[in-house]
């Protein structure tokens, strides 16, 4: 890398960012000199949740980045089209659109409630085609385009086809819609890449809902996905798209050799829609 802050004056446009990866993404983003916009929905704190989309703003600009907290619906689009433009008008354009936000319900089909179907659909589909479109005008006229969504490579093993699969359908589709802007943006020399952990990632999700505090022993903390994010966005556009990336390998391709940092007990390799 050729500066300490090889992401000034960059503009980065997040779905979600609360707390966890995406918060994680926008403090490695604000600490190469980024200027971070979040929309989300937590505009007041949660007994459940740790942090908001105003203290996940402060975080930001605290590591060194410039911040933009937007409280709205990922999944309405006068909210979206409300967060790109105070985005524009901040910080004058878009060069990363970060699909982050996510619902997760890893349920067998008789066990799942059809409205948290609904809303994995909308959020993970709608949401991430409705922060892309809105913020695609943007894009275009960016020097260093970059679309990237945190969602898993297409794995069609019965195994993870049938372990939860409305779950699983909700997060293919957004790594689809993504290598489809891959293609279709090709030209306009805008990328577009899914990256996704393969390891558990300690996040109130995986607390909450996937094997509480053993679970979050043996996961990894967000700050691997963050990095290998940052790696990504750093790259050439024209050069970087149309992957679904594994945040190990791309830290590996930069360079890094001990995973340690980042936590994680001795069984910490999970095949996370990636096989073993």
């Amino acid at each position: 890398m050729t500066s300490s802050r090889p992401l000034a004056g960059r503009t980065l446009l997040m779905s979600g960012g609360s707390r966890g990866i995406g918060l994680a993404i926008g403090v490695a983003a604000g600490r190469l000199g980024a200027n971070v916009a979040l929309l989300a929905k937590t505009d007041t704190p949660d007994p459940r949740l740790p942090g908001t989309v105003h203290t996940a703003a402060a975080e930001i600009e605290a590591a060194g980045g410039k911040a933009l907290a937007v409280v709205g619906d990922v999944r309405d689009e006068a909210d979206v089209q409300r967060a790109v433009d105070e985005t524009v008008a901040r910080f004058g354009g878009i060069d990363f659109c970060v699909n982050n936000a996510s619902a997760l319900a890893p349920l067998k089909t008789d066990e799942l409630p059809v409205k948290r179907f609904d809303l994995m659909q909308q959020i993970q589909l709608r949401g991430t085609f409705l922060l892309t479109r809105t913020a695609l005008p943007h894009l275009r006229r960016s020097s260093h385009p970059h679309i990237l969504s945190l969602s898993p490579p297409v794995n069609l093993t019965p195994h993870w086809m049938g372990k939860h699969p409305a779950y699983t359908m909700a997060k293919y589709g957004m790594t689809l819609l993504t290598l489809g802007w891959a293609a279709e943006f090709a030209e306009a020399g805008i990328a577009a890449n899914a990256l996704w952990p393969k390891t558990l990632i300690a996040t109130a999700a995986v607390k909450n809902l996937l094997g509480g505090d053993e679970s979050m022993q043996r996961a990894r903390t967000p700050d691997i996905m963050a990095d290998a994010a940052v790696a990504i966005l750093q790259r050439r556009p024209r050069d970087c798209t149309g992957h679904t990336f594994i945040d190990e390998d791309v830290l590996r391709a930069e360079g890094v050799t001990d995973f340690t940092r980042y936590g994680g007990g001795a069984d910490v390799i999970l095949d996370l829609y990636v096989d073993p």
